[in-house]
């Protein structure tokens, strides 16, 4: 297995960091990951460096951001982003396919969001370049020139075009990543560009990863027949000139994502192409990273090729169930893209226990949230990103730039988590639930002398240390008054003492 050098030195780190990470290999549970190990190789050839310790380290300190799918679908304020384009009737995707043209959301403000994100305690920010439909939100160069005609005399058939299939042929014309990376530089927030792997309005991505258009080898070729069902469009094999188009303007759209954005900090790819493509994946990757060298590059579809991996819709119940880093994504809604029933939208309670849980462990937690067809979020989910924000006004200081604690140290029981500093001097206690008048904690011994508090309460607790039944903190009468508690949900001990 390939190793990296750990700069701890340089980088001011404790020694001991360098235990944390000796391997890099992706969980053996991760859906993607058995989706590609089966070709891709799980020791990257010798060329392929993943990004710089210094970049491993900026990601781990993050802790929160989040995830906007935006694109078509959300004309229609379509759930599920674009994976119902697969089963509509062929004249909607037709219709589907036209949509571009009326693609105007005058709404749309970068710095709005942007000073959203910022106020809610975001970190970095997620945004779909272009997701499985195939439109572009950015000024690519890249050309379409066979794509599928739904409504074709006969049945669907493939034709020829020449289009970018972007939101620069739409009547909107602005490029939308450009704005979005200038505003989000200015805030100090990091940038994660997602782009999908496969394509469904490019007929040359056939028949790749549930492409519309099928062809006979499509089970050698690692896409699947069953999620289609009948509505499967069976069309002639590609030529080696269709393939090597793909190919080539995948790649083209990547290098143009890091080369005219200036630095990018995370690349956000998804699914994956297949056995018969990878060795000009791997090329595109390898020039990739020679584009970025400190880019972190999300697993999908590229295996331990990887610098992290999303666990998708939970929380990992190990904590050491892999040396890679991670980020959790979950939709605030009922998806990750624009949900017009506020009823949906899950609450600032069920984010905060989302971060903290992943926080925990060691990872990262990313909301999901998307704009609707003009640009704007829904009310309700902004209120809710607020007071998740302000929780983390008060409470912060528990969530960045911390580490989880050894083993299974990371949690007392159902309703306490811990993190700590990376120089183990402090840990933080996270009551998921308020502890009435005291609360015992088994595996921290405060330094003698040191003060308890509670984030966001000025007075220091008192507490007592019984070498048999642990440490006991009691907390004042005063809040046991819900309106006097510094917050409103998941209250933080902060404690001197090793972690």
């Amino acid at each position: 297995m390939h190793r990296r050098t750990f700069l701890t030195a340089s980088l001011g780190l404790p020694i001991s960091w360098a235990a944390e990470r000796r391997n890099h290999r992706l969980p053996e549970s991760d859906v993607h990951y058995r989706r590609v190990r089966g070709y891709v190789e799980d020791v990257p050839v010798p060329q392929y460096q993943w990004a710089p310790d210094s970049a491993y380290e900026a990601f781990r300190d993050m802790k929160y951001g989040v995830r906007i799918h935006w694109g078509l679908y959300s004309i229609a304020a379509q759930p599920g982003e674009s994976w119902p384009f697969l089963t509509m009737p062929n004249p909607k995707k037709q219709a589907y396919q036209q949509l571009y043209h009326t693609w105007n959301p005058r709404g749309f403000d970068a710095d709005d969001w942007m000073d959203l994100f910022a106020v809610c305690g975001m970190k970095m920010f997620a945004f779909t370049t272009k997701h499985h439909d195939g439109f572009s939100l950015f000024d690519t160069k890249a050309r379409v020139v066979r794509r599928v005609n739904y409504t074709a005399p006969g049945g669907p058939r493939i034709e020829s075009c020449d289009l970018s299939y972007s939101i620069m042929e739409s009547p909107f014309r602005r490029d939308v990543v450009g704005e979005l990376c200038q505003a989000a530089r200015k805030r100090g927030i990091k940038i994660d560009l997602y782009f999908s792997h496969p394509d469904w309005y490019d007929a040359d991505f056939r028949p790749y990863n549930f492409h519309p258009l099928q062809t006979p080898s499509s089970p050698e070729l690692a896409a699947t027949r069953k999620r289609l069902g009948n509505l499967m469009i069976m069309t002639p094999e590609p030529s080696a000139a269709e393939v090597a188009h793909m190919m080539a303007r995948h790649r083209q759209q990547l290098e143009e994502l890091l080369t005219n954005y200036g630095p990018i900090d995370m690349l956000d790819l998804d699914q994956w192409l297949g056995p018969a493509v990878w060795p000009q994946l791997r090329e595109t990757i390898l020039r990739l990273r020679a584009i970025q060298p400190n880019v972190m590059m999300r697993a999908r579809g590229i295996g331990n090729y990887g610098d992290y991996y999303t666990p998708e819709g939970f929380v990992p119940s190990d904590k050491d169930n892999t040396d890679t880093p991670w980020f959790v994504i979950r939709g605030l809604g009922a998806s990750f893209s624009y949900d017009p029933n506020p009823a949906n939208y899950k609450g600032a309670a069920w984010i905060v226990q989302n971060l903290l849980d992943a926080v925990s462990k060691g990872g990262n937690f990313m909301v999901g949230v998307g704009p609707d067809g003009n640009g704007r979020f829904h009310p309700t989910a902004v209120a809710q990103l607020r007071e998740a924000g302000e929780w983390l006004r008060v409470n912060g200081d528990a969530i960045y730039a911390t580490r989880a604690r050894d083993g299974e140290l990371w949690r007392e029981g159902d309703h306490i988590r811990f993190t700590r500093t990376k120089d183990r001097r402090t840990v933080y206690a996270l009551l998921l639930s308020w502890p009435g008048s005291e609360v015992r904690l088994a595996t921290v011994r405060p330094l003698p002398g040191s003060t308890i508090r509670m984030l966001g309460y000025p007075t220091p607790l008192p507490w007592t240390l019984d070498p048999a039944q642990g440490l006991l903190i009691r907390i004042p009468p005063e809040l046991q008054n819900e309106e006097r508690r510094p917050c409103r949900f998941a209250w933080t001990l902060r404690l001197n003492a090793s972690a």
